[in-house]
């Protein structure tokens, strides 16, 4: 039985065709369209699952099901769009019964952080787990969780914004309007926020060059010269992973997952994050001298976790 994932982002839409085994088959991707509106963008991901269906020798119909991941919150039980903020016009839109018209098979919705976790536990570095907590690490942070086997998405499917649970009381303003969302500390936005901060205090810092040459200051920049040794760049990533840490250790309090999953970006990092993000754990966590602290580890799928995860929205 073979199923199509779609992972819509702000800028491209990657459509694979899945089989059983969680094994993409075939994958397009193809412009979002995200400024020219909500009907536009529905063309275009409807385009994207039909061109990847045919680039693999099928018609949509053949397909037992269509999921769909998407950057923003959303009710799965109704289809609703509640707030895409990098979709123009993608605010209470009836997603499902705009793109169900152009698709001949049950189409399924969920966010696309969900997407990823569940693409992870299926056929990533979760894959065998009952319980466990995604943070994807971008411009913003997203999350999903898996509990006792199951997606947990909250009341009305609208839970699991794990980027924006409070870190720091009245502290920096985040995208959403809140603050002190773990978004405002984490992201990889405000990672280099904190890199420009620590750039403008020492003129002297390797990060100057480093940045100069790369052509621009990115989440890679302090990380990189932290691993030669520069001292301006080395407590920038101290503090980064000291804020990272207390968040992932509050998920690890209120779900107790088996294992925590680093996406996103900055999990190119590999094991020089996680490392220092499973040394910097056990501080943040209640009992963990008792009981112990799951492994934080990276997810291994990249960009097909969201579409593996999207293909068997069916299933969760």
């Amino acid at each position: 039985m073979l199923r199509l994932g779609v992972d819509v982002g702000g800028t491209f839409i990657k459509a694979g065709v899945v089989d059983e085994s969680c094994t993409i088959v075939h994958k397009v991707s193809v412009p979002t369209g995200g400024d020219a509106g909500f009907d536009t963008s529905v063309q275009h991901i409807a385009h994207a699952a039909e061109l990847a269906a045919q680039e693999a020798g099928l018609q949509v119909n053949d397909l037992a099901s269509v999921g769909i991941g998407i950057p923003g919150l959303l009710n799965p039980k109704t289809g609703v769009v509640v707030s895409a903020p990098n979709l123009s016009g993608w605010q209470n839109v009836p997603f499902r019964d705009a793109i169900q018209k152009l698709l001949p098979v049950p189409v399924y919705v969920g966010n696309d952080a969900n997407c990823a976790v569940v693409g992870e536990t299926l056929a990533g570095a979760a894959k065998g787990y009952d319980n466990v907590v995604m943070l994807t690490l971008g411009t913003g942070v997203g999350g999903g969780i898996v509990a006792d086997g199951k997606l947990f998405v909250g009341g009305q499917g609208l839970g699991a914004e794990l980027g924006h649970m409070a870190l720091q009381m009245d502290g920096a303003v985040c995208g959403c309007g809140m603050k002190g969302c773990i978004e405002a500390y984490c992201s990889v936005t405000s990672l280099v926020k904190q890199t420009l901060r620590a750039m403008e205090a020492d003129p002297s810092s390797a990060m100057h060059g480093y940045a100069k040459e790369a052509g621009l200051v990115d989440g890679r920049t302090a990380f990189e010269c932290s691993k030669m040794g520069d001292r301006a760049a080395v407590e920038v990533v101290e503090h980064y992973c000291r804020y990272l840490a207390n968040a992932i250790g509050s998920l690890v309090t209120a779900f107790r997952p088996d294992v925590v999953l680093i996406g996103g970006g900055l999990s190119n990092q590999r094991e020089y994050l996680m490392d220092k993000l499973n040394a910097l754990l056990p501080r943040y966590v209640f009992a963990s001298d008792l009981i112990g602290v799951p492994p934080i580890r990276r997810a291994t799928l990249g960009n097909d976790a969201g579409t593996i995860g999207a293909a068997f929205l069916d299933r969760v």
